[in-house]
């Protein structure tokens, strides 16, 4: 696919994702959502990176949902029953492609600069890590333009911050600017600069990349877990977790580096088969 909205880069195990439409404020609108699927879609399937960072071009992260997007051939149709039990697929196909963010078999670093709106919460919301400059501030800003955000946020934000920050920026649509961002714990770390923050977040990748990527996998898969989980429960399906990955051939590689004085060797996630694209004949 060639893409318009985004470009992809992938050198030393890190895969970069930049929204590449600085002009219109990286507004989201459908081909965004195509591209930013059929790239992750790839990432996934192949693992040929070991970390992603997400970040973006000028001044603002990203401005939100492109105004017209629901004027299009995608308007949601409430004026009938059944018109509006459609909008439930439309939304989970939507949704989806932020789900893919999270699912993702590698960490997600976000690097965002300026205004990160609207559906641009709902898109660092499902990433692992966020970095943020110092003007960066975040918006719900659905609540502005008359409606419920409903591609994420309310489902993760109260996840990563104090459920009483979320509902005051869900019911007023106030910008949360990066300062208070870093003191909620929505954000890591807070930058003078989009340079010093993306060459924090290249070293933050170099130094996750280093790292034995099925020790990283069940990392990630552990903490979603726990998340959304009693901590009995957490514990029991790390038992099951770990039985499934442990592979001494790592810490033995660990320990050998360290007294060789190199960098550990590691194997990569090998890729997923599609069983829908299976080459397989009747017989």
């Amino acid at each position: 696919m060639d893409y318009q909205c985004i470009t992809l880069e992938i050198a030393d195990k890190i895969a970069r994702l930049t929204l590449a439409r600085p002009a219109d404020m990286n507004t989201m609108q459908p081909q965004l959502w195509r591209e930013l699927t059929h790239a992750l879609q790839r990432l996934q399937r192949e693992a040929p990176a070991r970390v992603l960072v997400i970040s973006s071009t000028g001044k603002h992260f990203t401005a939100g949902m492109a105004l017209d997007v629901f004027g299009s051939g995608i308007a949601l149709d409430d004026r009938s029953a059944a018109g509006r039990a459609n909008i439930v697929p439309q939304l989970t196909d939507m949704q989806q492609a932020f789900n893919l963010i999270e699912q993702l078999r590698m960490p997600v670093i976000a690097a965002i600069q300026g205004g990160c709106v609207g559906g641009g919460v709902d898109m660092v919301s499902a990433c692992d890590i966020r970095l943020a400059t110092a003007d960066a501030f975040f918006c719900i800003q659905e609540i502005n333009i008359g409606m419920t955000a409903d591609l994420g946020t309310l489902q993760r934000l109260p996840k990563l911050i104090p459920e009483g920050i979320v509902h005051e920026l869900a019911y007023t649509g106030r910008r949360l600017p990066a300062q208070r961002a870093l003191a909620v714990g929505l954000v890591n770390e807070v930058f003078e600069s989009q340079q010093a923050m993306l060459a924090a977040a290249l070293q933050m990748a170099r130094e996750i990349a280093e790292k034995p990527p099925v020790a990283i996998w069940g990392s990630k898969q552990a903490i979603h877990y726990a998340r959304d989980h009693s901590t009995h429960d957490a514990l029991q399906q790390m038992g099951w977790l770990q039985s499934g990955i442990w592979q001494t051939g790592n810490l033995v590689e660990a320990f050998q580096a360290k007294q060789q004085g190199r960098a550990p060797v590691y194997t990569d996630l090998p890729p997923l088969q599609s069983f829908v694209e299976a080459d397989y004949k009747l017989k």
